[in-house]
């Protein structure tokens, strides 16, 4: 199977019914993208002010710029209309697709505790005081098992350390690591199936142009941002971000032709 086609190709295929002032090339596509970043870093900015501190702008902001590379990508003027909407529109789902990924409670796990804080609140306004359990089922329509159950959900994890004693078991002597069971052991066989598949997706790599081979390296061992690749390099974030969403796809195409 060949390489994600680059935009150049990409405009080629639309149809020859389209006039062709809605087709780009390289160059118009850089230029979209660069034109349309500050849009990215709005709407990142708009939506962080109803997020945990916890959540990284930069990180968002990343995520954005990977909608707007596709939103580029795929534009058709004669379908769509203003780019900036379409654009905005693929920036937002890129973005809250990755909050529900990293989002740990489901949607409808999310309302009901937003609606429990919203019944606490009121009640201790009303009461004055301490909330009973009794008052807040009714105000829930929950019973007491299902109250606790939500309560168990929004429970902070408790992390505690395998290597410390069982203070709860019959064993003091024995740390949690030797007592619980790792289900996520890998056993041998997959150990190897492991070492020999990332042997071949390095000698993948190797076979890379310098470039492309240069960014997959600087972003994933280094640890470097887009914008520290791209001054890097000399090249726009946007351009950067093409590079390394092409040479991903080519290192899954070639590891999906082997594992099938």
């Amino acid at each position: 199977m060949s390489a994600a086609p680059t935009l150049s190709a990409s405009a080629r295929s639309i149809s020859n019914n389209e006039p062709a002032s809605v087709r780009f090339d390289e160059r118009d596509f850089q230029a979209l993208v660069e034109k349309h970043l500050p849009l990215v870093r709005s709407i990142v900015e708009r939506m962080k002010r109803k997020l945990p501190q916890r959540i990284e702008t930069e990180e968002l902001f990343s995520v954005g710029v990977t909608g707007l590379v596709a939103a580029a990508r795929n534009y058709r003027a004669s379908q769509v209309g203003s780019f900036s909407g379409y654009a905005s529109t693929r920036i937002r789902g890129a973005i809250l697709d990755e909050l529900r990924r990293m989002d740990w409670m489901s949607r409808g796990s999310r309302s009901k505790a937003k609606r429990l804080g919203s019944a606490i609140s009121r009640l201790e306004q009303e009461q004055g005081g301490t909330v009973h359990q009794e008052a807040l089922c009714a105000e829930m329509q929950m019973s007491e098992e299902e109250l606790q159950e939500l309560m168990d959900e929004m429970r902070p994890l408790r992390i505690v350390s395998l290597d410390s004693p069982d203070e709860q078991g019959e064993m003091d002597d024995q740390s949690l690591h030797e007592v619980i069971a790792d289900d996520c052991s890998v056993s041998a066989y997959d150990m190897v199936e492991r070492k020999e598949i990332i042997a071949l997706l390095a000698e993948r790599i190797t076979q890379l142009p310098e470039i492309p081979k240069k960014v997959l390296a600087m972003y994933y061992y280094e640890n470097l941002r887009l914008a520290d690749i791209a001054a890097c390099f000399g090249l726009t974030e946007s351009r950067i971000c093409q590079i390394h969403t092409q040479a991903v796809s080519q290192l899954r195409i070639y590891m999906q032709g082997i594992l099938s």
